[in-house]
């Protein structure tokens, strides 16, 4: 039994980003054919100019065409039961059916638990009194499928999932504000960071939406963007009489 520590991998990203979806937005808009309009494409400034415009409009199409793909190690079934919820993705998780959990299992403590040292110890003597009644079970012959029903959600995971490049940016709108849980939050933003290091262009994109729409669309503001309400309630208080 080991508490575990995330870890993300870019494992599959198509090597010309930007010349694929300028091919794309370029097709949208010209009476060329879309491998002319390839064969043909500017400079990359050129190119993203047309990009930027295109994403900006809404056209969002347009970036669907790329795919990437990531090796996830170590969330916990919590984590990865939020991350499902995105359905514009593909998911191959390690199976708690299949793989039968070898001694003790790997476990995920969060934050606040692990800065209490007193619930950290009991949340650990938890954590160890399941693995030892779940390795019981195994050995009296009980089926992986059925001795899994006592693993907590903090039970650690690994998967591969794939997404094209307009869910990113949404995944990212969504769990990258601070209301969201902290270990998606985490996750995500390994995530952003690994396909920001191979095109710095898209940072912008990959950002809390309150970073995109200069305000915050929740009931209730974390405090870095003020509401809608709140943004329309302040002009009009300054708007001259």
């Amino acid at each position: 039994m080991a508490k575990q520590k995330l870890s993300v991998e870019l494992i599959s990203i198509p090597n010309d980003i930007i010349k694929t979806i300028y091919t794309a937005c370029k097709t949208c808009y010209s009476a060329k054919l879309p491998y002319e309009n390839y064969l043909n494409a500017p400079d990359e400034d050129k190119m993203l100019s047309l990009i930027k415009r295109v994403i900006g409009s809404g056209h969002y199409s347009t970036i669907e065409h790329i795919q990437l793909t990531f090796a996830i190690q170590n969330v916990s079934r919590a984590c990865t039961h939020q991350l499902v919820r995105h359905r514009h993705m593909s998911f191959s998780q390690k199976s708690q059916r299949y793989v039968k959990e070898k001694g003790e299992f790997d476990y995920i403590m969060p934050k606040s638990i692990e800065n209490n040292p007193e619930l950290a110890k009991k949340f650990e003597d938890f954590i160890q009194n399941t693995s030892n009644l779940y390795q019981e079970f195994i050995e009296a012959g009980i089926l992986a499928e059925d001795a899994r029903s006592i693993l907590p959600n903090a039970a650690a995971s690994s998967l591969v999932a794939s997404l094209n490049l307009r869910e990113l940016i949404h995944l990212a709108n969504l769990r990258l504000c601070t209301r969201a849980q902290a270990e998606i939050r985490s996750l995500v933003k390994a995530m952003t960071d690994e396909v920001i290091k191979k095109e710095p262009w898209l940072k912008p994109y990959l950002v809390p939406k309150c970073e995109r729409l200069g305000y915050c669309d929740e009931d209730k503001s974390c405090g870095r963007m003020k509401t809608k309400e709140e943004l329309m309630h302040t002009n009009n208080c300054a708007a001259p009489v």
